[in-house]
């Protein structure tokens, strides 16, 4: 039985270490059948190309920094020399914010901002550098943390989350003309890089497996990327602009 994805060329931005949703990602889009592309920038790169390894087939790397004009720019042209004349499929696991974002009332304009481009436009970004390959039927999926609460110790990034998930629905509005879906997967608390950035991220830990109905493994980021995989095969031609919760259903549930 072929997989949910056979023969689609996806584009995973955001692997930073195993147990990231994007990875599990990628291992589960080659496991059914997709041809993966990775990308990541700087220091990260040598992390990401280790980590890559452990794939079940070794993908290709190029490097994009999605605050960088010339990495997205080329993007198109790179993914070509790299074979990949197409794209089905772009995930968005992109986030950062410098350590005075995490202090809402002293944070500065400078935080926010460097955390709304790199966390929010960037989704805009890389749409937007992926285009010209992306054909009709292909999706864009990016991860969130609910934006409709403030939570504890999130704060910019909150309001980052809340312009990306804005910015999924207009994104759902101009690519939709082209056959070019959009959307979110709200994710519960995991474990990874970008959660140990935040300080305090313990208190979601402590809490989240009691309130959600389904219970919540903090430690396995399996059910986020299989939704992910879900939303960039073709098994969801009729939806964009949604966010989809895997979260163990907190997000229905009062305080």
């Amino acid at each position: 039985m072929a997989g949910i994805v056979e023969g689609k060329r996806l584009l995973i931005t955001g692997i930073t270490m195993e147990s990231s949703i994007a990875f599990h990602v990628a291992k589960i889009a080659q496991d059914q059948g997709a041809e993966v592309v990775l990308t990541s920038f700087g220091r990260v790169m040598r992390i990401t190309q280790t980590i890559s390894k452990r794939l079940p087939k070794t993908p290709e790397l190029l490097e994009l920094d999605v605050t960088k004009n010339d990495d997205l720019d080329s993007l198109a042209d790179r993914l070509k020399e790299a074979g990949f004349d197409s794209l089905d499929g772009v995930l968005h696991s992109i986030g950062f914010a410098p350590p005075g974002a995490f202090d809402f009332m002293a944070g500065t304009w400078e935080d926010a901002a460097v955390a709304l481009q790199a966390s929010a436009f960037s989704l805009k970004s890389l749409a937007v550098a992926a285009l010209p390959l992306m054909t009709a039927g292909s999706s864009l999926v990016g991860l969130t943390f609910d934006a409709k609460f403030a939570w504890p110790v999130y704060d910019w990034m909150g309001v980052a989350k809340a312009a990306f998930e804005s910015t999924n629905r207009y994104l759902a509005r101009d690519l939709g003309p082209k056959q070019v879906r959009s959307n979110l997967v709200a994710a519960g608390p995991i474990r990874t890089t970008a959660a140990k950035s935040i300080p305090g991220f313990e208190q979601f830990e402590q809490v989240w497996g009691e309130r959600a109905p389904l219970g919540w493994d903090i430690t396995d980021p399996t059910p986020a990327a299989q939704a992910c995989v879900a939303l960039l095969s073709d098994w969801f031609p009729a939806t964009t602009g949604e966010i989809v919760h895997v979260d163990g259903g907190v997000h229905a549930m009062g305080q």
